[in-house]
């Protein structure tokens, strides 16, 4: 496949509604595979991003929800979060904290990434299910072997400095094998100090520390493969500059085992893996500084420990030329408990039990049918039925003060159970060698979280500590919220040279409608300028918006060969109940980026430019931003078996507050509701100057 033919695939495929796949900072990409709609792509660490999430943040449709260093939570068209299904190597992981301080890309190290597929609004029901907004499906190195007879053994190693936050980022990975033996191991290390914005002012609760190992061991025969993979993470520390904890300790350990087999009549995949996780927050050292002072305000512990377990299995087989057929089921078992331990003061002298033997249980089967017209038209249909159980113990507070809220939600009948469906019809249709159409219709559904249902108290402090938004404010469950269902339409449209080589651009609408879309209410009164109480709550919902992707091969000559990369994006959110907007919208935005390539050297000049956010919601109190423009310039050389690498991301070190920041509650009383300074957002990082330098063996 030609360069530009790869690149032109790529323009147009991101900004569909068939699936499509995700790359770093425009880089260049190896794509395999005959159909344009099921692409692999290999993702490149340009710019050496210390979080994972931040490798989609050029996708058409994606923007970051800011959290700790290594855990933004990507946005697919204004849905985030649990509406987004997230796999990292086939798991389904899922956040256990109060505020969604471990979600499921905080698991694996982005050197440690291989590929990403991002698969925006209509998501095939084979690679869907309890998400409203897309997939976006991580992947570290399939399993390498030698060639027969051979012993392949190969090795990496990475060094990375970035002077804003004085970050050290390391990483290693070396494989050997046989012809039907594979050993990998991949281990990643980074830590960082508070980053500075660009007044030179340190952004508190910003600094972290993270380790990621993980070991595959695969077999395989003629037709066979089993792949094993172990994973460890030890985060130490995180802190969150738009939640009033820190984490303190995340651990998690993780088995996964695939099983692949061809036959005479297609493809047979299962999958079953188990992931545990131990978290804890409290107070980092930013707030504890203001809390030291006071000496009737002790720490406050807060414990989460998450058991998740999955199965799945799927056959793919082909019931004619034209006809593929792909039929699967798929169970999720997932167990939580949150408490937090008595600390002395008002937090005594029981334990707390936020959540106490929470479970939410999903099972699921689908079926999806491709078919092949003829050379211009190729339509999918597919259909999803899921069950989601979800059911807690009873709870307790810390005393006599919280009797009234355990009593009313400990004789509540709370088992849950929502029947869902999932439907999707989509088509492609090439009327000309110069342009292609996609169209489709989906209905997908996701099931409330274990926080949205079963947190309880009313209580303010405790209300404080339980929020998913970043938004300063408080919240608290109700067992009887609807699951979400939305109803979208999406399209799109390119246009390119009749050779697919030159140029393309492609505008890419959707509007999504949700019913029973999980929003909030006020608890008693809400008051502007201030952090207020809310209560989860069922509301109905429009997004809609659209992309524009393109790319030009402007030159390629002796001094190499010059090309360019332009998408814009742009969505709003509505609350059709109220009239408000929705929250945490990213506003308008484009990316700009021109590369250059001569021999062993690429270069990248990027310039990304957002409007100012006046869109924003009075329920949440949400802040306004202003518009800010943002250069980068990156730079890489390989010679032999070295490469190094340069930038300078902020190059001109603008002061901008991030959109999708949140409220700043880094600093302060973060106890108390209202014992932070109303009204100041998270400001981005100013710039930042990093080298890297890889060897490979």
């Amino acid at each position: 496949m030609k360069p530009q033919l790869r690149k032109h695939l790529l323009a147009m495929s991101v900004a569909t509604a068939l699936p499509c796949y995700a790359q770093t900072t425009l880089p260049t990409v190896v794509i395999t595979g005959s159909n344009p709609d099921v692409m692999q792509v290999d993702v490149s660490k340009k710019g050496f991003p210390s979080d994972t999430a931040a490798l989609l943040q050029s996708v058409p449709g994606v923007s970051m929800v800011s959290g700790g260093g290594v855990s933004a939570l990507p946005s697919i068209r204004g849905l985030s979060d649990d509406r987004l299904r997230i796999q990292v190597d086939g798991m389904d992981l899922v956040s256990a904290c109060a505020n969604h301080m471990n979600p499921a890309l905080s698991y694996i190290a982005p050197s440690q990434v291989e590929s990403i597929q991002v698969l925006p609004g209509i998501t095939p029901v084979s690679v869907g299910g309890d998400s409203i907004g897309g997939t976006i499906r991580v992947r570290s190195a399939d399993p390498k072997f030698a060639e027969a007879g051979g012993l392949l053994h190969e090795g990496q190693a990475t060094f990375v400095y970035r002077d804003n936050g004085n970050v050290r980022d390391a990483s290693l990975a070396a494989t050997v094998a046989s012809e039907t033996f594979s050993a990998s191991y991949r281990g990643a290390s980074i830590k960082s100090d508070n980053y500075e914005d660009g007044n030179g002012r340190a952004v508190g609760s910003s600094a972290y520390e993270s380790r990621n190992h993980s070991l595959t061991l695969a077999m395989r025969a003629e037709s066979r493969l089993l792949e094993l993979k172990l994973g460890l993470q030890r985060m130490p520390y995180q802190g969150f500059p738009n939640q009033r904890m820190d984490l303190t300790r995340n651990d998690s350990e993780q088995i996964n085992l695939r099983y692949l087999e061809r036959f005479d009549w297609g493809t047979l995949e299962g999958r079953v893996y188990r992931e545990h996780t131990r978290h804890a927050m409290n107070f980092g050292p930013d707030k504890q500084f203001w809390y030291g002072a006071l000496k009737n305000i002790p720490g406050m512990p807060m414990d989460t420990e998450g058991e998740n377990t999955g199965l799945s299995i799927k056959g793919t087989t082909k019931l004619s030329e034209r006809d593929t057929l792909r039929i699967g089921a798929d169970y999720r078992r997932y167990r939580l408990d949150d408490w937090w331990e008595p600390s002395g003061g008002g937090m005594a002298p029981d334990t707390f039990w936020n959540i106490r033997d929470g479970q939410r249980d999903r099972l699921a089967g689908f079926a999806e049918w491709d078919r092949r017209w003829n050379p211009q038209w190729f339509t999918q249909f597919g259909v999803r039925g899921e069950l989601v159980t979800s059911n807690t113990g009873t709870v307790q507070g810390y005393n006599a003060g919280y009797i009234k809220d355990a009593s009313a939600f400990n004789a509540l009948d709370r088992k849950r159970d929502d029947h869902n469906l999932d439907l999707t019809a989509q088509a492609r249709y090439v009327p000309s060698p110069e342009a292609t159409i996609k169209f489709g219709y989906a209905r997908k559904t996701r099931s409330p979280n274990l926080y949205e249902r079963y947190t309880w108290s009313t209580g303010g402090m405790a209300m404080a500590m339980v929020n998913i938004a970043g938004d300063g404010n408080g919240y608290v469950g109700d067992p009887s919220l609807r699951p979400e269902v939305a109803h979208m339409a999406t399209g799109s449209i390119e246009w390119h040279d009749a050779a697919q080589e030159k140029w393309s651009l492609a505008f890419s609408p959707y509007y999504t409608r949700v019913n029973d879309y999980i929003d909030a209410r006020c608890l008693t009164t809400c008051k502007p300028n201030v952090f207020v109480n809310l209560r989860f709550a069922n509301v109905d919902a429009t997004l809609y918006g659209a992309e524009i992707a393109g790319h030009a091969a402007l030159a390629n000559g002796a001094y190499g060969s010059l090309s360019g990369d332009m998408l814009v994006n742009y969505v709003h959110g509505e609350n059709r109940s109220t009239g408000d907007n929705l929250y945490n919208m990213m506003p308008l935005n484009t990316r700009l980026a021109l590369n250059h390539r001569l021999g062993a050297m690429s270069s990248t000049l990027e310039v990304q430019a957002v409007s100012h956010k006046e869109r924003t919601s009075q329920l949440h109190n949400e802040r306004r931003t202003a518009g800010y423009a943002l250069a980068a310039l990156r730079t890489s050389y390989a010679w032999k078996k070295v490469q190094l690498d340069f930038g300078v991301e902020n190059l001109f070190d603008r002061r901008y507050d991030l959109p999708l920041g949140g409220a700043y509650v880094g600093q302060g009383m973060t106890m108390s509701l209202n014992g932070v300074p109303y009204g100041i957002g998270v400001a981005g990082m100013g710039r930042s100057v990093y080298a890297g330098l890889t060897f490979k063996l």
